[in-house]
């Protein structure tokens, strides 16, 4: 479990906060050692539901249930739509970072992306503690930070949608934006007219060949960082370096391809947007 401020990305510390908010200290306090000692054994998502199973003081593991209100099918259709018109949301997203600004897009639908109190969160344990949350749900929250902070997407996940569907309703949006983009230009015999080439040779120009100002089909292009997180130095194999500094330096070049990757990610996806 993330234990330092530093190692929180804002969207888990938001999540953490709502659990401080809470007023019954040592209640928490149990229910994050729990957390850190392995008790949380398994969660699952059933549509926008975590299901979880930890492990108490019984043999047989406590069922734990946890949700909040979903949006509806309107209001996600608002949401992607706000999302797909600015192209570093989509990006930062395909990277694994929550936008900074993404809760105002929410804000601006008449939605709020995270709970204001842990009485926006419906849950649910089997154990026989009346309390809520009791230390098996408390413990649940305290993992769910841990996979907010692997996949941001897990909260849209409890509003509603998952990855997949976030991802395949921006690329359903950017076609039909481009598609209609496309219906309404004139089209333009170039084989006819006074303009028209007298020649197939084409004089090409080297400084503007690599250049391209017309948005590209989002069918033809597909972005996606990689799965395994290599870089081009992971394939080289070990930096001839002592070993200290050869960690050194690998991580600040982690750190620069990183930046770099997501900054590619983002060009590329304004490039498909033609902003």
């Amino acid at each position: 479990m993330l234990d330092t401020i530093d190692q929180q990305r804002w969207w888990v510390q938001r999540w953490l906060e709502l659990l401080d908010s809470y007023r019954f200290k040592k209640r928490l306090e149990r229910a994050r050692n729990y957390a850190k000692a392995g008790h949380v054994l398994q969660i699952d998502f059933i549509e926008a539901q975590a299901i979880a199973l930890v492990q108490g003081t019984e043999p047989e593991p406590y069922r734990v249930s946890l949700n909040l209100e979903p949006f509806s099918d309107e209001a996600w259709g608002y949401v992607v739509e706000s999302l797909a018109q600015k192209a570093i949301f989509s990006a930062q997203l395909l990277a694994g970072e929550m936008p900074a600004a993404i809760e105002q897009v929410f804000t601006e639908n008449g939605l709020n992306l995270f709970p204001f109190t842990l009485t926006d969160i419906h849950s649910h344990c089997t154990c026989p503690d009346k309390a809520n949350p009791c230390k098996h749900i408390g413990a649940v929250y305290y993992q769910l930070g841990d996979r907010f902070n692997e996949d941001p997407f897990v909260i849209f996940q409890l509003r509603g949608r998952t990855k997949t569907q976030i991802l395949e309703a921006l690329q359903d949006y950017r076609r039909q934006h481009c598609d209609a983009e496309t219906a309404t230009r004139p089209n333009v015999d170039l084989s006819t007219g006074p303009e028209a080439p007298t020649s197939s040779k084409k004089t090409i120009d080297l400084e503007q060949f690599w250049h391209y100002d017309q948005p590209l089909d989002p069918d033809l292009v597909v972005l996606t960082p990689p799965t395994d997180g290599k870089t081009s130095l992971d394939l080289l194999g070990a930096i001839a370096l002592n070993p200290e500094d050869a960690q050194v330096f690998q991580n600040y070049l982690n750190y620069v391809y990183g930046n770099a990757s997501q900054q590619g990610l983002m060009q590329a996806l304004q490039g498909l947007n033609g902003t």
